[in-house]
């Protein structure tokens, strides 16, 4: 699979596309100042304690109180807090020494939050969903901190390896490698992405998130919240630390800066494929040239059309999303049953795609075309799975239902994508309304006097098929002998059907429109 990442810099912020096979999968906005993103880690102050819910609403600085609950506070969360006030009050110029740290007792996973957070003190933690509609952030005390081979995670000495990586005994591997290069208080998650890599290339890693962990310690010092400790990377490179593998063949930015960043972020993590970073500078708009343009304007909206005359009915509510999957015009047999088969699996493939293209997230209620064969449904449950295996949200799947429904659940961390497809009408100019069509005949009077008061020769006026036939009814009753009689001028009219009804232009000898 090809995998090309499209950089578009606009005024508005960055854009980013992700393309598998000139698909267009991933579409990602990244503001001027994006705020209280997944991953950033903020020193907060806790506000309100909800004994009911078992949660907290903590200030880090957003307009409504982020939601922190139980479950979210990790077993290590004494040792946070002892940590968040170690390092505020900490003046040494180098910072103290966490590898020395002492952990407090870890908390038991039934516990009350009043128990934890009684005196509503001051705490490290990090988003783990942004706003979304009217509610503020979601946070975590489980401080992870992602590399392209690991993952850090101070205050434990744990070390894991991601199941994903099949192999036993590159599993006990890569085990011992970490387990012989890592420093005290910090466990390390291996990431699928270090499967194969060397010793060198780990330790690196490792090295590079200890010293943000310095640099988060250094941050805290003397911190009042609320307060910004570390912002997670742009959009731009953590798409690329998360994604960028052997399949990835092409980087195209259209900003000399971001190329600049993105080319050293590349040479730092993978000098071998820094060659495939482009710089764009075409004239003409980079997602245009590569038909992302396009196909945003056929993806999004309300309907989904797909090639062979199924289209997707798309309707958001606050609780959840529902799909609608239509058969088409088109029928490859004259059996139902294979029918709807072929119909539904080629909808499942794009309604995984439409998933990730808007990054839906919740409860999504799939209405495949009716099956009758519970072969058939379980081809369609197993194609769903096989299409979202390269979606990196955590998602859940559930076969087809007895009433025709399939059931997804896929992890919500941010804001969908939500994309107006629709274009102001060219007639009422998004009003709704049209000028009164009995008028039309007198606008288009007035403009010809006021052309041939001007000296305009050989006039011609284009309207709709329909206002032609109006025009020239009648021969010598008609419109167009009106006009020779009065102006002493032949006026030329011709249809064009591209033209909306009440439409017309006038152009001259040359015709060249003449602009009124």
């Amino acid at each position: 699979m090809n995998k090309e990442l499209i950089i578009n810099a606009a005024p508005t912020g960055v854009e980013i596309a992700l393309l598998e096979d000139k698909k267009l999968v991933e579409l990602h906005h990244e503001s001027g100042n994006p705020n209280f993103a997944v991953g950033d880690l903020y020193l907060g102050k806790v506000k309100k304690l909800i004994p009911g819910l078992n949660a907290a609403f903590v200030d880090v600085g957003f307009e409504k109180d982020a939601f922190l609950h139980y479950t979210d506070l990790s077993p290590y969360i004494r040792s946070i807090l002892k940590f968040t006030a170690t390092a505020i009050s900490d003046k040494t110029p180098e910072g103290f020494d966490f590898t020395k740290f002492k952990n407090e007792p870890e908390i038991v996973k039934t516990g009350k939050i009043t128990d934890v957070l009684g005196g509503k003190p001051n705490i490290l933690v990090q988003i783990l969903k942004e706003p979304i509609s009217s509610k503020g952030p979601r946070l975590s005390c489980e401080i992870s901190l992602p590399g392209r081979f690991i993952v850090l995670t101070p205050f434990n000495d744990i070390v894991a390896v991601s199941k994903k990586i099949h192999s036993s005994e590159e599993r006990k591997r890569l085990q011992k490698i970490v387990e012989a290069i890592k420093t005290p208080n910090f466990g390390v998650i291996v990431r699928t992405a270090a499967e194969g890599k060397k010793t060198a290339e780990l330790h690196e890693d490792l090295t590079t998130l200890v010293q943000t962990w310095k640099n988060i310690q250094a941050n805290l010092s003397g911190g009042q919240a609320p307060q910004k400790i570390l912002s997670e990377q742009t959009k731009t490179t953590s798409i690329l630390r998360d994604l960028l593998n052997e399949s990835f063949n092409r980087i195209v930015i259209n900003d000399k800066n971001i190329y600049t960043d993105t080319k050293t972020y590349i040479q730092k993590i993978a000098p071998e494929k820094s060659d495939i970073v482009n710089y764009y500078n075409n004239g003409s708009p980079i997602f245009d040239n590569y038909g992302i343009t396009r196909q945003v304007k056929a993806s999004f909206g309300k309907t989904v059309n797909l090639d062979s005359g199924v289209y997707l009915i798309i309707e958001a509510t606050e609780a959840l999303h529902v799909v609608d999957v239509n058969s088409g015009y088109k029928s490859s047999s004259n059996n139902q049953e294979q029918n709807a088969l072929a119909s539904n699996l080629e909808a499942a493939g794009e309604i995984a795609r439409q998933l990730r293209l808007r990054d839906l997230g919740g409860i999504i209620i799939i209405d495949f075309i009716d099956m009758k064969l519970p072969e058939n449904k379980k081809t369609i449950f197993e194609a769903m799975e096989k299409f979202m295996a390269q979606d990196r949200a955590k998602h859940t799947i559930l076969p087809i239902s007895k009433f025709g429904l399939m059931q997804i659940t896929r992890q919500r961390v941010k804001p969908e994508i939500t994309i107006s497809v629709a274009e102001d009408c060219p007639t009422c100019k998004g009003t709704g309304k049209i000028g009164a069509s009995m008028l039309i005949l007198e606008d288009i009077e007035k403009n010809l006097q006021y052309l041939l008061n001007h000296q305009h020769k050989g006039l011609t006026i284009r309207v709709h098929a329909i206002l032609h036939a109006y025009l020239t009814k009648g021969f010598l009753a008609s419109k167009q002998w009106k006009w020779y009689f009065q102006y002493k001028k032949w006026i030329k009219l011709k249809a064009d059907s591209n033209y909306h009804l009440t439409e017309y232009r006038f152009f001259d000898a040359n015709d060249e429109e003449i602009k009124l």
